[in-house]
């Protein structure tokens, strides 16, 4: 089994297309009430990102993320809302755990790859969402719309990860598994306190 499918097997105990938050935008039941907490709490996980990117010298990527923080804050504007403070307590703790995975280059590398290579298909699935069912600005799109053909990162981490020496393999495992599980329990928390 190669070291991809190693990696992919751990995201898909937590296929974020499969959770019950994202499966009820794609079929146009979340209430706007649940998109606003979404874009209010999760863009605090978003603007971690480059962070991660910064602890493995990739500068341009880190920009690159720099800039999709401003396209997510168009995102919560078109929900007439701002990205605060994580106040959802699986939020904060996903906040904490990419803080803590993302200092260190093998588990950044792990736990970059749980998001990144999750995104094009969660960003197509959201975007079909926002456009087939909800009456919104189309400021609330461009984030999407990036993210949902864009796979080199998730190419460039692996090809990153290939180069390490063997013994940091099962760290970036364990780190790819702990971003997949705090990214769904993220989901859960802001389900639970919008939609039960």
């Amino acid at each position: 089994m190669d070291f991809k499918q190693v990696l992919d097997n751990k995201i898909a105990d937590h296929n974020l297309l499969n959770h019950p938050f994202y499966q009820a935008w794609s079929a146009g039941e979340l209430p706007i009430k649940a998109l606003r907490a979404y874009a209010r709490e999760y863009g605090a996980f978003i603007s971690t990102i480059p962070k991660g990117w910064d602890t493995l010298d990739d500068a341009e990527t880190a920009a690159e993320e720099t800039e999709h923080i401003d396209m997510w804050a168009d995102f919560a504007d078109g929900l007439d809302t701002t990205v605060s403070e994580a106040q959802i307590p699986q939020v904060k703790a996903l906040l904490e755990t990419a803080d803590e995975l993302f200092s260190e280059p093998a588990t950044a590398l792990g736990a970059l790859y749980a998001f990144e290579a999750q995104q094009p298909a969660t960003a197509q699935s959201k975007l079909a969402g926002l456009k087939a069912f909800y009456q919104l600005p189309e400021t609330v799109e461009p984030y999407f719309e990036t993210h949902s053909h864009n796979e080199h990162e998730a190419e460039k981490l692996l090809e990153r990860i290939g180069a390490l020496p063997s013994e940091s393999h099962t760290t970036v495992v364990q780190a790819c598994e702990q971003m997949s599980t705090a990214l769904w329990d993220a989901l859960t928390g802001i389900h639970d306190a919008e939609c039960a």
